[in-house]
C-alpha cells in the first residue's frame, strides 16, 4: 500500500504550500485536495475534510484510489476523534501509529469535545467533564496554596483560591511551553530524517 503513483506522488512537493496556494493549484489538483483534506482533519473539521477527499477521489485514477482511501480513513478517524480506527488506518498506510499517550489524549478530546453531529447527551457529558476537570485543577491548586501558606499562619479561603488559580495557570503555562518545545524538536527531527 506504500507505493503511490501519479498524482499522489506530488504530495511531498506540495506539503509546504499554504492553503490558498493549494486551492489554486491546477497541475497537481488531486494531491492538493488530499493535503487540504488532511489539514482540515487536523483542525477537526470533518465536513470540510470529507469534501476535499471526495473531490480528490473523484479526480484520481482508479489505481490511486486505495491509497487515497486509506489516507482519507486515517484523516477522518483523526477528525472524528476515533483513536482505534486511526491506529489501524495508520498501520495500513505503513506509517508509524500514534503513541498510546497520543491515542489517550484523542480519546479524552473525543469525550470533552465530541465531533459535530454527536447527540445532546455526548455534548452535555463533555461540558460536565470539562467542568469537573476545572474543579479538580482548582482544588489541587487550592490544596497546594493552603499547604504552602501553613508555615506562615495560613491564608483565607478567598486568598487561597486566588493563589491556587495562579498556581494552576503557571503550571499549565510551563507545561504548554515545554510541550511546544518538544513538538518543535520532534518536527525538526522528522524534517531532518526525511
Amino acid at each position: 500500500m506504500q507505493t503511490q503513483v501519479g498524482a499522489l506522488a506530488a504530495i511531498p512537493q506540495l506539503e509546504n504550500r499554504t492553503d490558498e496556494q493549494l486551492q489554486s493549484e491546477s497541475k497537481h489538483r488531486i494531491a492538493a485536495k488530499a493535503i487540504l483534506g488532511a489539514r482540515a482533519a487536523e483542525r477537526y473539521e470533518v465536513k470540510e475534510a470529507r469534501r476535499y477527499f471526495n473531490e480528490a477521489l473523484a479526480g484520481c485514477h482508479p489505481q490511486e484510489r486505495p491509497a487515497l482511501r486509506q489516507m482519507m480513513k486515517a484523516s477522518l478517524a483523526l477528525a472524528e476523534r476515533r483513536p482505534d480506527e486511526l491506529k489501524e488506518a495508520m498501520a495500513k498506510l505503513g506509517q508509524e501509529a500514534p503513541s498510546g499517550r497520543q491515542l489517550l489524549l484523542l480519546r479524552l478530546m473525543g469525550l470533552i469535545a465530541p465531533p459535530p453531529g454527536s447527540g445532546a447527551l455526548a455534548r452535555v457529558r463533555g461540558v460536565l467533564l470539562l467542568i469537573a476537570i476545572v474543579i479538580v485543577l482548582l482544588a489541587a491548586g487550592l490544596g497546594i496554596a493552603e499547604l504552602g501558606s501553613l508555615p506562615f499562619g495560613g491564608v483565607g479561603l478567598g486568598g487561597a483560591l486566588l493563589i491556587g488559580f495562579l498556581i494552576v495557570i503557571a503550571a499549565l503555562g510551563v507545561l504548554a511551553l515545554f510541550g511546544r518545545r518538544r513538538q518543535a524538536r520532534a518536527r525538526e527531527a522528522r524534517a531532518g530524517g526525511s
